[in-house]
């Protein structure tokens, strides 16, 4: 198997791809059932809305995991932690299928969340292996396949849970597991410059990385907001759309997935701009394109077609913020990468928890006014935090082959 060093080096595109069909296996067990809420909810005779709580534990289950799991990869083989949490997930979707009651299944999924961090352990593995002028690209192909399993999750699942029911979409899940263990266990590289130190040393450094790295502390919070303004959209749509005017059923929700294809063909592309550019620039302009998007979210009960654009322009804004931060951050500290990685994607989780519970609120309120209010406060947030940030240092041609 391969073996990662310490020195950067060029990375084959074979297993660029091949990792980011892994991070899109991995991501979307969290996503499959987003689509089938009223589905679920009306199963256990509850309304709509209650489902969402589903949600919501579940993004913050994996904002767990990245907290508890994903530090340990600077300190053991990043495969072995990948592949364990492969197999409790496995065993959590099918708990899941099985669950007699909303309770049981709202614990399962919080463990799903738990363990549904392998992405997370994948691109600090690469990244640690990419010079700083290819980091952005390559960051962006993983972030491509993630974002490719986050949004057509929403797509299969729907439809699948649509004809099958919402139990299979869960088995179904567990099955891509499976293949997700193989292909980890095959072909993801083994590490060399692993740091010795205890969990509890591993624990406190997390707190050590946010008091000394200012710039980690502004892109955690930026991702904060923006994620959460995106699954307040997420989180929420799904009710939105079953309810008049649309009355749309599992099948056609989940089509709504589709609209990010052009994002997730994109995604590589502002990978590359945040190196020409600076992953400051790109953060920017992706607060600003949520912010615009909620304007047209505000329309999406009246217009399917401002509804649509509206999600594009969020999807764009998660994406370039997202691809953009995270490049930002592996530059810090090239012996925590695992760390850094964990503090901004645990955050950047957690506000997709937060997102989704003040989605459902505003929906519950307003309706899709409600949902837009609370996008653009979201939005605008990120964008002031941004605006805040460090500015980033010109790189010398030292600092380019690091």
């Amino acid at each position: 198997m391969p073996v990662s060093s310490a020195a950067p080096q060029a990375i084959s595109s074979r297993l660029v791809a091949l990792m980011a069909f892994c991070c899109a296996l991995a991501v979307s067990t969290i996503y499959y059932h987003q689509p089938l809420l009223p589905q679920i909810a009306a199963s256990f005779g509850l309304a709509p809305t209650h489902a969402g709580l589903i949600a919501t534990l579940t993004q913050l289950g994996y904002a767990a995991g990245l907290l508890l799991i994903v530090p340990l990869a600077d300190c053991r083989q990043p495969r072995q932690i990948a592949l364990l949490a492969i197999a409790v997930n496995a065993v959590a979707l099918i708990v899941c299928a099985a669950a007699p009651s909303f309770t049981l299944l709202c614990v399962s999924c919080v463990v799903v969340g738990v363990t549904a961090i392998t992405a997370q352990i994948i691109i600090p593995v690469l990244s640690g292996l990419a010079t700083l002028t290819e980091r952005g690209r390559i960051v962006g192909d993983l972030l491509s396949g993630l974002s490719a399993g986050l949004l057509l999750a929403r797509t299969i699942g729907g439809v699948v849970g649509a004809y099958t029911g919402w139990r299979v979409v869960f088995i179904m899940a567990s099955l891509t597991d499976v293949l997700l263990l193989i292909i980890v266990a095959r072909s993801l590289p083994a590490t060399a410059n692993l740091t010795a130190i205890p969990y509890a040393g591993l624990m406190r450094s997390l707190g050590s990385l946010v008091l000394e790295e200012r710039v980690l502390r502004y892109c955690a919070a930026g991702g904060l907001m923006t994620f959460a303004g995106f699954s307040a959209l997420w989180a929420s749509l799904a009710a939105l759309l079953a309810q008049p005017p649309y009355e749309f059923d599992s099948a056609t929700i989940g089509l709504f997935g589709l609209v990010a294809l052009l994002g997730i063909a994109l995604s590589p592309c502002i990978g590359v701009l945040a190196d020409r550019l600076g992953a400051r620039t790109m953060v920017l302009a992706g607060a600003v394109a949520l912010t615009v998007g909620f304007a047209f979210i505000a329309a999406g009960g009246q217009s399917l077609g401002s509804l649509i654009v509206g999600m594009v322009l969020l999807d764009f804004g998660n994406r370039a913020g997202l691809i953009a931060n995270q490049a930002r951050v592996f530059t810090l500290r090239p012996e925590a990468r695992s760390r850094l990685n964990t503090v901004f994607m645990g955050a950047y989780f957690l506000g997709g928890a937060v997102g989704a519970a003040l989605g459902n609120y505003g929906v519950h309120q307003s309706g899709w006014i409600g949902l837009a209010v609370v996008g653009t406060l979201l939005a605008l947030g990120a964008t002031v935090i941004n605006v805040l940030s460090p500015r980033e240092p010109s790189s010398t041609p030292a600092e380019a082959r690091s």
